[in-house]
């Protein structure tokens, strides 16, 4: 599937339904999937929650939760996945969150309601508040995935490489050391940034659209990035606490036509966790080069 092909608007999801077999994932907490989701959606909320380490048994037991759950929800691998969220800010990027998990694991048909519910609410759609009950199917584990999962390992290995570009997407309090994650000053042991990461707030990756909060436009996105220094021919490495907004930078830098991105999913929650790790905690306009690592 082109990557171009990832974001469907509401009237081509309420198309695709009648046309071929879809499971919508929605990726809200249960409170909020129980007032009101897209008919026939089935609420998946580990796909936001899951919080991952990169180590090798880390990893399987990543992709064995979520072959169960996408399993459980149905996906046998003949169905498109459509995850959303409320929209595409307020959940974190959760929904695609769900797009860049199927995408390491190799399933063929993926897309992310633009706009999530809210643009579905504003375009009259129907909602229900009753609770799907799906037919489990056995998920494909047998694919072949996409090299798009790093590891603290392959961080590590990045440290001072000219052919790589590390970007931290978090929100601007975590960037500058003041908070070590998006749950609270202090949820995580240590604040601040990987040696040498450049920095674009997530959010700056979308803008105003009549429902809420759009990606950007490929030229849009190029332009974000090209204020950090960075190409779309760059092999860019994303960060951010556990996964959520670096899939939403993901999903915008593969719409804009950056051709090697890939994911450190396990993120500062990982990585802070690691007392031999390096960190940079200097203020930013500091911390220019390497050399202001502290441990």
């Amino acid at each position: 599937m082109a990557q171009n092909d990832v974001l469907i608007s509401p009237a081509e999801l309420q198309a695709l339904l009648a046309s071929e077999p879809v499971i919508v994932i929605d990726t809200r907490d249960p409170d909020s999937y129980a007032a009101g989701h897209l008919p026939g959606a089935v609420n998946v909320r580990d796909v936001f929650t899951y919080l991952a380490t990169s180590t090798a048994e880390g990893l399987q037991a990543l992709k064995s939760t979520f072959a169960a759950a996408f399993g459980a929800a149905g996906l046998s691998g003949e169905q498109t996945a459509v995850f959303y969220e409320d929209a595409l800010n307020n959940g974190y990027g959760q929904s695609c969150r769900g797009y860049y998990l199927l995408t390491w694991l190799g399933y063929p048909k993926v897309k992310v309601l633009d706009g999530g519910i809210s643009a579905w609410k504003a375009a009259g759609m129907p909602l229900s508040t009753i609770a799907t009950v799906p037919t489990p199917a056995a998920f494909p584990v047998d694919l072949v995935g996409s090299d798009v999962m790093l590891t603290k390992d392959d961080i590590q290995a990045a440290l001072g490489a000219r052919d790589r570009v590390l970007l931290d997407v978090r929100d601007v309090d975590e960037w500058t050391g003041e908070s070590s994650s998006p749950y609270g000053k202090d949820f995580a042991p240590r604040k601040g940034r990987l040696p040498g990461a450049k920095w674009i707030e997530w959010y700056r990756f979308m803008k105003p659209g009549p429902h809420g909060p759009q990606f950007k436009s490929p030229l849009e996105v190029q332009a974000e990035c090209a204020t950090a220094g960075i190409a779309p021919d760059d092999t860019v490495y994303l960060y951010c606490f556990k996964g959520a907004r670096a899939s939403n930078t993901f999903l915008a830098l593969k719409q804009a036509g950056f051709a090697d991105v890939r994911m450190y999913f396990g993120s500062w929650n990982e990585w802070s966790r690691d007392p031999s790790l390096p960190i940079e905690t200097r203020p930013p306009l500091m911390a220019t080069t390497p050399a202001a690592m502290a441990a």
